[in-house]
C-alpha cells in the first residue's frame, strides 16, 4: 500500500511541476511580448506625429499655393485711362478679313473684354442692329476692340441681327439687344451703336453719366457738325436704369427714321438732359453705304412722333415680341438673330 501512495503522489508532484513550468514559459512569452509592444508605443507615437506634422504642412503648402493661385483684390481703373491717344487716323483695308481682326485682339473672349491691371468703373454693353452688313461690322470691330480696350473698360459686344424679309426695324432691335443682353450680366451701361459709325477719338469715352449721352457730335458726312439741334440718333449712351425707365425704344418705327427722335422724346418727357462730348471729341467716320432694300423712309415717322407722350409707357421693352432664333458667342462678339413676324 505505502509504494502505490508514494507513487501516486511522485506522479501528482509531476504533473504540477510540468503545468508550473508551462505556466512560467508562457508567462516569460507574454511579458516579452507586452515589454516589446510598450517598447514599440514611443516609436508608434513618434509616427503618428510625424504623419500629422505632413498632414498639417500638406494643408499649409495647400493653403499657400491657393493663395499665390488667388488673384489680389485690383485697384480701381483711373477716371482717365493712361493709354488713351486723342484724335486717331482711320484706315479701312479693303482686303481686311475677321480672322485677322481676330489676331490683334487675343484678349477678347466670346465677344467679351476686362482690363487685367485694375477693377473697370462700369460694365459696358455695345449694341450693334445690322442686316447683312457684315463688312461694315469687319471694320467697326477692327477699330472698337481696340479703342474701348484703351479705355480700360469690362466690354460686350452684341450684334442684333434681324432675319426675314420684313423692314428694317433698328430701335426693335435695339430693345431686343437690352433684354437679351441682361441674360448674360447686369450690365450698368448700354450703348446703342450704328454699325457704320466709327469713332475716331478715344476721349470718347465709352460709359454712361447721370443724364443720357449722345456721343456723335459730328461725323464726316456731315463736315463734323451736329445734324439738327435734337439729334440723338447713331450712337447714344444710357444707363441700364435709364434705359428702363423710358421704356427703351418704341417697337412701331418699320424701315429708316424717326426712331432716335421718339427715344429724345422720352428722354425729356422724364426731365432728363441730354448730354455731349466736345466737337473735337465726339468725331466719327461713317462708312459710305447706299441705303438697304428694306430700310426705306419711314414714311408714317411724323405721325408716330406726335404720339409719344401717350403711347411710351404701352409701347417698348414691355412690348417687345420677337422669335428668338439663336444667340451665337464667336471670338469677338455676340451674335443674336431674331425675327418679326408681325409689323409691315
Amino acid at each position: 500500500m505505502g509504494l502505490p501512495m508514494t507513487f501516486y503522489l511522485s506522479y501528482r508532484f509531476r504533473l504540477l511541476l510540468l503545468f508550473t513550468l508551462c505556466l512560467t514559459v508562457v508567462g516569460w512569452a507574454t511579458s516579452n511580448y507586452f515589454v516589446g509592444a510598450l517598447q514599440e508605443i514611443p516609436k508608434a507615437k513618434d509616427l503618428m506625429a510625424n504623419f500629422n506634422k505632413v498632414i498639417v504642412l500638406g494643408k499649409k503648402e495647400t493653403v499657400t499655393n491657393e493663395a499665390s493661385v488667388k488673384k489680389p483684390d485690383l485697384d480701381n481703373c483711373p477716371s482717365m485711362s493712361p493709354y488713351l491717344r486723342g484724335q486717331d487716323k482711320l484706315i479701312f483695308k479693303p482686303d481686311l478679313t475677321l480672322e485677322e481682326v481676330q489676331a490683334e485682339n487675343p484678349q477678347v473672349r466670346r465677344g467679351r473684354y476686362h482690363p487685367e491691371e485694375c477693377k473697370a468703373s462700369q460694365r459696358v454693353a455695345i449694341l450693334i442692329p445690322h442686316r447683312n452688313r457684315e463688312k461694315h461690322l469687319m471694320y467697326l470691330l477692327e477699330h472698337l476692340h481696340p479703342f474701348l480696350q484703351r479705355q480700360q473698360l469690362d466690354y460686350g459686344i452684341y450684334t442684333i441681327h434681324q432675319a426675314g424679309s420684313k423692314k428694317f426695324n433698328r430701335a426693335k432691335l435695339l430693345n431686343v439687344g437690352y433684354l437679351e443682353a441682361l441674360k448674360d450680366e447686369n450690365w450698368d451701361c448700354f450703348i446703342f451703336h450704328d454699325v457704320d459709325l466709327v469713332p475716331e477719338n478715344d476721349l470718347n469715352l465709352y460709359k454712361c453719366e447721370d443724364q443720357p449721352k449722345h456721343l456723335v457730335v459730328g461725323r464726316n458726312s456731315t463736315g463734323y457738325r451736329l445734324r439738327y439741334s435734337g439729334y440723338f440718333g447713331g450712337v447714344t449712351a444710357l444707363s441700364r436704369e435709364q434705359f428702363f425707365k423710358v421704356n427703351g425704344f418704341s417697337n412701331s418705327y418699320w424701315g429708316w427714321g424717326g426712331e432716335d427722335d421718339d427715344l429724345r422724346l422720352r428722354v425729356e418727357l422724364h426731365r432728363m438732359k441730354i448730354i455731349r462730348p466736345m466737337p473735337e471729341v465726339g468725331k466719327y467716320t461713317m462708312i459710305f453705304h447706299t441705303r438697304d432694300q428694306g430700310n426705306e423712309v419711314n414714311i408714317e415717322r411724323m405721325k408716330l412722333l406726335h404720339q409719344v407722350s401717350r403711347v411710351w409707357r404701352t409701347d417698348g421693352l414691355n412690348s417687345c415680341v420677337y422669335r428668338l432664333l439663336s444667340v451665337d458667342y464667336n471670338p469677338l462678339y455676340i451674335n443674336i438673330t431674331v425675327d418679326f413676324w408681325s409689323g409691315p
